[in-house]
């Protein structure tokens, strides 16, 4: 009878225990500190974790991970790793609880914030700061929260306006304000205890030659084409060891640094605006820097800039879809427009189009040759083939069963790695069931229960988490084929959707949206066409969109490539 009795207590101590796991809250820590605040202001990053984990630690919750961004600014999500990792994690639901030191350290930006937080929110995890002791669990908590965020971006905003003055005065005083520029090496002028990083402009002679010999090629009439290919071909690079491009030289040559002047905020609110908010009246102050052009090459050479660009454009008929498309047969780049005039035994001029090399257009010989196809007879050419393909049932034929075989064949990883994946599972479930036993029988105690099933629940969240896609493929291995209508359809459609095209940004979307690639060969033929269908092409050009495919899962992209 007592045995009975002592049998039913450790049953229901082992539900309690059970009961008490499935509210353990995983953790997901996030730390960053940028490489300023590291430098002035004394923020530790491993002082984050340690706090952050003694609050777990206290508060009964497990640590999931610890992402941790060093000496990252918190302006741009995209540049920060860790914090683009948490949210894929996030996605996953793999944790329920974000932890962070101050609010600042997930986003300055309180639009950035709120769309972190919402991304939170939309998986059931809960956001929490700790020296603010605030969190999006209950409705004054998201007050708080709010209210926190628009405190937050005020400052930064305050700091930044006073940075800005801080610049703008520096420039004034014909202070250098920028990074690294082509012709000079930068000098720290930084005194001990100052927080700002202040340097002077030295010249670098060996750059130096190059910028002159620029100089000297436009004064001389060269383009900034010719310029870039002869300096390239005599070796020069730029400051981070690149060839030069015709962007690069017009850069050079526009930059009022090279004669010893200051030029500051000529775009403003850049971090926010980019290349669209231009300054009408910039900083141009005399510089405490050597100037590298004479006063008088400066002045022709900008006199050539401004009649130059008077010069109007020469207006040219015609489309070209597959500029970016056709890829270069030696280096890879993608093709761009480039025309010839040819005069004629009349005297009259005809203008050749032809599809050449990106890099050997915009870099020179010495980066690459033209390797240029006519556009006419190459668009002909693609074209005709696009239209074997909804109209030759045989091709057709040929181009299904390849793509069919092989996904087909594609599938046979993921069932490999589902049946592994099983039996892991299977694994962590029987240790589950060991550890209760154990504790049945008091050959463990309580708290050891605790831990084992802790670490053995969080082993099967992850294991059934990395299941479910794989789940999915597998019960759509039967339906991944696609059949001759639905080539066809799509075939028919394209070329129909081509002709009515009015623009020639609404033909280049047709173009990229259903070939991944055109290749040349060193013959200057097209070599070959790689044609996706994916659920893009199918919303596009069949009537009934993706539904058209019944239970096919399309979403990920697959390739089919035939040689022509």
């Amino acid at each position: 009878m007592n045995q009975q009795i002592l049998k039913t207590t450790n049953i229901n101590e082992t539900q309690k225990v059970n009961s008490s796991t499935q509210q353990v809250k995983r953790v997901a820590i996030y730390a960053r500190v940028s490489t300023t605040e590291q430098a002035e202001e004394g923020y530790s990053i491993d002082e984050q974790e340690r706090l952050l984990s003694d609050w777990c630690s206290k508060n009964g919750y497990i640590i999931h991970n610890v992402y941790a961004d060093r000496g990252i600014s918190g302006k741009s999500i995209k540049k920060r790793p860790a914090l683009k990792q948490l949210l894929n994690d996030a996605s996953k639901k793999l944790f329920d609880i974000v932890l962070v030191w101050k609010t600042n350290r997930l986003a300055r930006n309180i639009l950035d914030l709120l769309k972190i937080v919402e991304i939170f929110n939309q998986n059931y995890i809960s956001f929490r700061s700790y020296t603010e002791n605030h969190e999006t669990e209950t409705s004054s908590g998201k007050l708080q929260f709010h209210m926190m965020a628009a405190i937050a971006e005020f400052e930064r905003n305050t700091i930044s306006e006073n940075v800005k003055m801080g610049m703008l005065a520096r420039a004034r005083e014909g202070k250098w304000n920028g990074g690294q520029v082509l012709g000079y090496d930068l000098e720290d002028l930084s005194v001990q205890g100052n927080k700002r990083k202040h340097t002077h402009l030295v010249i670098n002679e060996k750059e130096a030659q190059t910028v002159r010999k620029i100089f000297e090629l436009y004064t001389s009439g060269f383009g900034y084409k010719a310029i870039a290919n002869r300096i390239n071909q005599e070796g020069h690079r730029g400051k981070r060891g690149k060839p030069f491009s015709i962007s690069t030289i017009k850069t050079i040559l526009e930059n009022p640094v090279y004669i010893g002047m200051i030029r500051y905020d000529v775009r403003r609110n850049w971090t926010d605006k980019r290349r669209g908010d231009i300054n009408p009246n910039p900083v141009l102050q005399k510089g405490q820097h050597e100037a590298i052009i004479s006063q008088v090459t400066w002045e022709k050479a900008q006199q050539i800039l401004k009649q130059r660009a008077h010069k109007p454009n020469r207006v040219h008929g015609g489309t070209f879809p597959f500029t970016g498309v056709l890829r270069c047969p030696v280096c890879g780049a993608g093709m761009v427009v480039s025309r010839t005039v040819n005069k004629l035994k009349d005297g009259t001029r005809k203008t050749i189009e032809y599809y050449a090399c990106g890099a050997w257009k915009n870099q020179g010989t010495s980066v690459c040759r033209s390797n240029a196809i006519r556009a006419d007879k190459a668009e002909a050419y693609i074209f005709g083939r696009l239209q074997q393909l909804a109209t030759n049932q045989q091709l057709i034929r040929d181009i299904v069963a390849t793509v069919n075989g092989k996904r087909l064949n594609n599938d046979e990883p993921i069932k490999r790695e589902y049946a592994t994946l099983t039996k892991e599972l299977e694994q962590y479930k029987q240790k589950k069931e060991k550890a209760m036993e154990m504790f049945e029988d008091s050959l463990i105690t309580k708290l050891e229960l605790q831990q084992r099933l802790i670490k053995v629940n969080e082993l099967i969240d992850q294991a059934e988490l990395r299941m479910q896609p794989i789940k999915l493929q597998i019960q759509s291995i039967k339906t991944h084929t696609i059949n001759e209508a639905l080539i066809k359809e799509v075939m028919g459609n394209f070329h129909k959707a081509f002709k009515q095209s009015i623009t020639q940004e609404q033909q280049k979307h047709l173009v990229t949206l259903i070939i991944k690639n055109i290749t040349i060969n060193k013959e200057r033929e097209i070599d070959s066409i790689q044609i996706q269908f994916n659920n893009a092409v199918l919303n596009y050009f069949t009537e009934q969109g993706a539904d058209k495919s019944s239970d096919d899962d399309l979403s990920a992209p697959f390739f089919v490539t035939f040689v022509l």
